[in-house]
């Protein structure tokens, strides 16, 4: 007897040629016999080699290591430059709702100025991390670049100034 059936009857046993044959006796969960599917494509015979199976070798680990190091720095500086150019802006706006003294009005224009010069200097200093980092790991023609860049933005800051 089972569970299911109050009156202990076995339920019929339904074959799949039944079921196939008559589709009223086929239930919602019988399985129908389906013509063979065509077999996946075979890969490339060559079999795997002990070299491509091993752990990357020391030096690659070292790089990726480097690399990685070197993406976190820059990360940092404009992370860094973000947060503390935008804590700027918001200790000015903080210190509007102070009374209206001329010594708030000097605080606040000098806090946005700076936070300002903040916002801009941290893109350069990025390109000089990046150009000092690459440097290191040997892409001098990178490097150069960067160089180049950092010394066309000195010399027009400079000719600014002058002026």
């Amino acid at each position: 007897m089972s569970e299911g059936d109050p009156d202990g009857a076995e339920p019929p046993r339904v074959s799949a040629a039944m079921s196939m044959s008559d589709p009223a006796v086929m239930g919602q969960n019988a399985m129908v016999a389906t013509p063979a599917q065509a077999e996946a494509p075979e890969l490339d015979a060559e079999p795997i080699t002990e070299g491509l199976a091993e752990a990357p070798s020391q030096r690659v680990t070292r790089v990726r290591d480097r690399t990685l190091a070197g993406d976190r720095w820059i990360a940092r500086v404009l992370r860094v430059g973000a947060v503390l150019s935008g804590g700027m802006f918001v200790l000015s706006l903080g210190l509007e709702a102070l009374p209206g003294t001329e010594a708030t009005h000097v605080a606040i224009d000098q806090l946005r100025k700076a936070a300002a010069s903040l916002l801009l200097v941290t893109p350069v200093a990025r390109l000089g991390v990046a150009g000092t980092l690459l440097g290191l790991r040997g892409e001098w023609r990178y490097a150069v670049i960067a160089a180049g860049v950092l010394g066309l933005l000195a010399l027009a800051v400079g000719a600014g100034i002058q002026a």
